[in-house]
């Protein structure tokens, strides 16, 4: 690796070249990296208090550590369980463990400070009777440790949490590009960063450009941009989601998109249609799960009574951003 020409590694490995600019030094490409080296004074390795040895020992580890992360598979996840354990108050919790399986989809219901985020928080850290709540989830059975044997564990769980806040100076078609090259060759990218911005714009109350800095977005811009990235760039299977409700996205079509990638999707939300577009929905009360509701026919007709009126309230909702005057038909 250390003298192979840089633009021949390149080829081989994408996204090398994010790593050389962090040295904010410029390259001769058709020279190896050795021999680069060469050519720098003594103040650049006196900066990093590093030898030459030690900077190209460096390079050789991160291109060994991201090819070996990058070419790693994802297996399918099947399913989820929790386990209970206990509440705010210390008492525990009753119900039956919950399987939830890929392509489903689970609304976490409940009071602000019920206990929801920590569920979530649980999942994510795939507990072992090791969190406040003393749960234990199991991932196609299989607990933290005997997950890790597998290979499996790293990159399975992807979060869009409450607050998302870009720092990337970049724009949307940069960040998706930065994102697909990861998966993907390079020839293979734009196709991919083409349709995930498609579904972007579709998902969002408000188009945007691919030019526009990922930290000019707004609010439901920046969560659509991340649902859209999540079905077909991640591949986590499970995705975990702290409520998208003020975000103004299409609710339905993101939770579609989701599921119909065969991932576990598990939201916690306040948002009534979300709840219902959930064949399940757990009900958490003082850090408990106080139980486990699936949807009946009633509730059917009730989320369609409620679609149809959210449609109608978009309508307006739109018109007024349009500028327009509104009034009762």
């Amino acid at each position: 690796m250390l003298t192979i020409p840089l633009l021949q590694l390149e080829k081989e490995y994408p996204y090398l070249p994010y790593y050389l600019d962090d040295f904010e030094v410029i390259w001769n490409k058709e020279k190896s990296f050795s021999e680069n080296l060469e050519k720098l004074p003594e103040s650049f390795y006196e900066q990093r208090k590093m030898s030459r040895k030690e900077v190209e020992k460096e390079f050789v580890i991160y291109i060994q550590s991201a090819s070996q992360c990058l070419s790693e598979e994802i297996c399918s996840v099947e399913s989820i369980t929790i386990i209970p354990g206990v509440g705010k108050d210390g008492t525990k919790e009753s119900f039956d463990p919950i399987t939830i399986c890929k392509g489903q989809m689970i609304a976490i219901v409940g009071e602000t400070g019920s206990g929801k985020s920590r569920l979530l928080e649980d999942i994510e850290w795939q507990a072992q009777n090791d969190t406040p709540t003393q749960r234990t989830i199991l991932i196609d059975g299989k607990t933290k440790e005997e997950w890790r044997e597998t290979g499996s564990r790293r990159r399975s769980i992807a979060q869009l949490s409450q607050n998302m806040n870009f720092v990337l100076d970049m724009n949307v078609e940069e960040f998706l590009r930065l994102h697909a090259e990861c998966f993907v060759h390079q020839e293979d990218a734009e196709t991919l960063v083409e349709k995930v911005y498609q579904i972007a714009v579709s998902l969002a109350g408000e188009t945007f450009d691919k030019k526009t800095a990922v930290t000019s977005l707004s609010g439901g811009q920046s969560r659509a941009l991340m649902i859209a990235d999540c079905a077909y760039l991640s591949k986590a299977p499970i995705v975990l989601i702290d409520e998208i409700e003020n975000a103004g996205i299409d609710r339905r079509k993101a939770m579609d998109l989701l599921t119909g990638n065969d991932k576990i999707v598990l939201i916690a939300t306040h948002d009534p249609i979300l709840s219902l577009m959930a064949p399940k929905r757990i009900v958490i009360r003082n850090g408990r799960i106080d139980k486990i509701l699936h949807r009946d026919a009633r509730e059917e007709a009730v989320l369609l009574l409620a679609e149809k009126k959210d449609r109608e309230l978009m309508t307006l909702r739109n018109a007024i951003r349009r500028g327009e005057h509104v009034s009762i038909l």
